[in-house]
């Protein structure tokens, strides 16, 4: 989507209207170039209480000699949120079909800045499909070409509108980049093409630097929950790490992803019904490249680092086994009760990597890790667990800011010392029963921070279960279907402030 913000009073293509619940007639300045009988049909409409303009509804207008207009429902200005308005904007995009043509006018009047900016990310944030692998026919007379946003509103708001907008534009480049990968089919995204985009990535901009540690150099390093999960697959694992003005000095912010290209469970194998999901279970690396991607295209000028876990967990003769012990980058051992926890595995030696080499103010982990974190929060929030409550507290209000909420869930001491009872290792990477699933799993990662050097409390870090948020969440109305691209926009603006 291409937006260009001005006081122009033109109308190009098709004029959209935004309207608080229960206006009878338009907006005072939004009638401003508005071609006179498409005005009285409009107000009409309006006046007639035939558009609510409840939050959520659009209505279009077509066949006047005025043009076409497409209203759009805000609800009651009492209760408008930044979500409510970008979801309206969400409205907009959604709603556009062959007959609205791909220019619009949106004519903002008498709005707050923010909401009109949430507005319009809104409208970009829903203005992605993935369709790399549908064919066209030749005698396919539809129009791809990208929309075109003129949007208008006074003079005096220009420029903050202005510059939320191209905020948003770079930052939905990343969210894009994200669902691509979360969308990709497990056949052409395994863990070694991933690394290659993260290649070409890091050629691409010279304050990129990406490293690849491959399964020879993760095996002599000691890598074994990453080598241990990905040696069943002629596929093998891959660590990614990305780090964006790598010459700036001081402790970075630092990212680590989950990145399962396919989980079908190892040993352990996944029930049939819906086992092509799994695609999705590298989302948690998908949004780290999402975020550096974010990064490099808002100009964020400190370093911040990326590191991905990648890996494909299939079964065959040489895949790790229920029972085995493991020994992980930490120098720590795992007693393997269940292949199909393995996210956890991966994310171990990348939290220590992480910890012990790439000099992190704090560490943010995502993973698509339990199902049990679904159960609890379903698909509306993240579950979120931390060592440090001033970084939890910061990623919760990123997080509500940007409309991707991340719950704070409990790290209860019984829950560690669950995962630290197996009776041959030194950790479990199954909890002793049903409950609890997404706080052990949690417990067993803390167990992979680092200490402050020369201290004995560990580095800040937080963990995200984005099982029920990365895909499939129908109530995300950013989004028309597949992956979501969660927390790109959370994390940017957790490090940017922006």
């Amino acid at each position: 989507m291409q937006v260009s913000v001005n006081t122009n009073d033109n109308i190009n293509g098709t004029l959209v209207l935004p309207l608080w619940q229960d206006s009878d007639s338009m907006a005072e300045g939004s009638e401003a170039g508005v071609p006179r009988s498409l005005k009285n049909q409009i107000e009409t409409i309006l006046a007639a209480g035939d558009f609510k303009a409840k939050s959520g509804t659009a209505m279009t207008l077509a066949g006047t000699d005025g043009g076409k207009a497409m209203l759009i429902g805000l609800g009651k200005a009492d209760d408008a949120t930044l979500q409510s308005m970008r979801e309206a904007g969400a409205k907009v995009t959604a709603s556009l079909s062959k007959i609205h043509g791909k220019t619009i006018t949106v004519k903002f009047s008498g709005m707050e800045g923010d909401h009109m900016g949430a507005f319009v990310e809104g409208m970009i944030l829903r203005d992605y499909s993935y369709d790399k692998y549908k064919s066209k026919d030749d005698d396919d007379d539809s129009d791809d070409s990208e929309i075109h946003a003129h949007v208008t509103c006074e003079a005096d708001k220009i420029e903050d509108l202005h510059k939320s907008a191209n905020l948003s534009l770079a930052v939905a480049s990343g969210v894009y980049l994200a669902r691509d990968l979360g969308n990709a089919p497990p056949n052409d995204l395994y863990p070694m093409a991933f690394a290659e985009q993260a290649i070409e990535f890091g050629k691409e901009h010279d304050n990129v630097k990406v490293t690849i540690i491959n399964y020879e150099q993760a095996l002599s390093m000691g890598m074994g929950g990453l080598v241990g999960v990905g040696m069943g697959s002629a596929r093998k694992p891959c660590m990614v790490i990305f780090e964006i003005n790598p010459d700036m000095p001081g402790p970075s912010p630092c990212i680590v992803g989950k990145g399962i290209t396919f989980d079908t469970g190892g040993i352990s194998l996944k029930p049939p019904p819906s086992m092509d999901e799994m695609k999705y279970d590298m989302h948690g690396s998908a949004t780290t490249f999402g975020v550096m991607q974010a990064l490099v295209a808002s100009g964020h000028k400190e370093r911040v680092i990326g590191v991905t876990c990648m890996a494909e967990n299939m079964p065959s003769s040489n895949a790790q086994r229920p029972g085995d012990v493991i020994k992980t980058y930490s120098g720590k051992t795992v007693e393997v009760l269940n292949t199909d926890a393995e996210g956890r595995l991966v994310l171990s030696d990348g939290l220590w990597y992480t910890g012990t080499h790439l000099n992190p103010s704090y560490i943010i982990d995502l993973a698509t890790l339990t199902g049990a974190c679904v159960v609890a929060l379903g698909h509306e929030a993240s579950g979120l667990w931390s060592n440090d409550d001033d970084l939890r507290n910061k990623i919760k209000e990123a997080g509500e800011h940007c409309g991707e909420i991340a719950w704070p869930m409990p790290l209860f001491k019984a829950f560690e010392k669950e995962m630290t009872d197996s009776k041959i290792a030194d950790v479990r990477n199954l909890g002793a029963g049903r409950w609890g699933g997404s706080n052990t799993a949690a417990a067993f990662l803390k167990q992979f921070i680092p200490n402050k050097d020369g201290t004995d409390e560990q580095i800040p870090w937080a963990h995200l279960d984005i099982a029920g948020t990365a895909w499939g969440a129908k109530t995300n109305k950013l989004v028309k279907t597949g992956a979501t691209g969660i927390h790109v926009r959370t994390l940017h603006h957790l490090i940017t402030g922006q």
